[in-house]
């Protein structure tokens, strides 16, 4: 129903005793109860085309020319600290291979990701190394698992907008972007964060590899950090080093 007119106009009608008053009266309750009103709901987000944004991204962020990354690495762990130096050696189109090394040389652990295949030698230590999806993105590289089925795509903030993911087993695989950047990837069981990477991105254009990336397994209590301190483009590997032992 429209609202109704309020006339404020002068009329001939000779007023009653309680005229004036009556329409003043009413005049104060429709203005309380439009004051009073719900306001309306905001405008809905803009909708999110996760396909092409992911599309976008997939393309932006692949390695483009074989390269070798020298960074400096902390682990905090509930009963362990450790800290030293590690070459990642990286190849398009999704090879990577990372060694880690204690301050004194002594190597701690190797693993090499080609694809979604996480290739650690027997006997490695467990939880140092990100799951794929991570791993990649610690790299600033968009590459989910070839099970991870598209979800949708939202805006949690101004200027960033998340491509969420399932897998099969129903763990959620959640991106947070700008642009063409990764800010956090985050792997979610029963609506719970369990491991997550944060990403600082380069500061120039000078590489497209990330400043820094903090590696989280929640419920182990387990944060390992890495700090970007060159890049150098290489000639191709060998294919050997992609097998660890």
């Amino acid at each position: 129903m429209p609202p109704r007119r309020v006339d404020f106009r002068r009329t001939s009608r000779p007023a009653g005793p309680h005229g004036p008053r009556r329409d003043a009266g009413a005049l104060v309750v429709a203005l309380v109860a439009a004051a009073c009103a719900t306001p309306p709901p905001p405008p809905p987000d803009p909708a999110i085309d996760a396909e092409r944004a992911a599309t976008v991204l997939r393309l932006e962020t692949r390695m483009e020319a074989p390269a070798r990354i020298v960074f400096t690495w902390s682990l905090d762990d509930r009963d362990l600290r450790l800290n030293g130096r590690g070459i990642a050696r990286v190849e398009p189109p999704y090879r990577a291979r990372l060694d880690l090394f204690l301050a004194n040389g002594e190597a701690v652990v190797a693993a090499a990701l080609v694809g979604s295949d996480l290739r650690l030698p027997r006997g490695a230590p467990e939880g140092i190394i990100p799951p794929p999806d991570l791993l990649w993105g610690a790299l600033g590289v968009f590459n989910p698992g070839p099970d991870a089925a598209l979800l949708g795509g939202d805006a949690p903030e101004p200027e960033r907008i998340r491509l969420r993911y399932g897998y099969p087993d129903g763990t959620r695989l959640h991106y947070t972007v700008a642009g063409t950047r990764i800010y956090t990837v985050e792997l979610l069981r029963e609506g719970r964060t369990v491991q997550r990477v944060v990403v600082e991105p380069a500061a120039g254009d000078d590489t497209r590899y990330p400043e820094r990336a903090v590696y989280r397994d929640v419920p182990a209590f387990r944060e390992l950090t890495i700090t970007r301190e060159s890049v150098e483009n290489v000639e191709a590997y060998p294919p050997d080093i992609w097998i660890v032992r």
